[in-house]
């Protein structure tokens, strides 16, 4: 997966893709705990359904983080549509991404990249 790359080898985290169950992969891992995240309040009602379900499935409990507040208006989606159209996105993501996105966008229409 495309965001798996991005990850800098620096930081501290381990990125696996896997297919399937979370619930499987966490188990197959080891974990006793399931991290997620929360934007809005639109996202707390799926992922509650998420986590009681895989609390009954797995007896894995769930962690939700929110983002501070001048984040929570960002998902990957807008992110990828302001690079398309050449838009800066220095200010909100890693230069890594930043040179990712240049990258996969500058031959596929709209304004060049920034």
């Amino acid at each position: 997966k495309e965001s798996v790359k991005l990850i800098d080898e620096k930081e501290k985290v381990i990125v696996e893709p896997f297919e399937g169950l979370l619930i499987d992969f966490a188990k197959k891992k080891g974990a006793s705990v399931i991290i997620r995240g929360l934007r809005a309040v639109s996202d707390f009602e799926y992922e509650m359904q998420l986590a009681l379900m895989n609390k009954k499935l797995s007896n894995i409990d769930t962690i939700f983080f929110v983002p501070e507040l001048k984040w929570i208006f960002l998902s990957s989606s807008i992110i990828k549509e302001i690079a398309k159209f050449g838009g800066d996105i220095q200010n909100f993501v890693p230069e890594i991404v930043v040179k990712k996105l240049r990258e996969k966008f500058n031959n596929k229409g709209g304004n060049p990249p920034y």
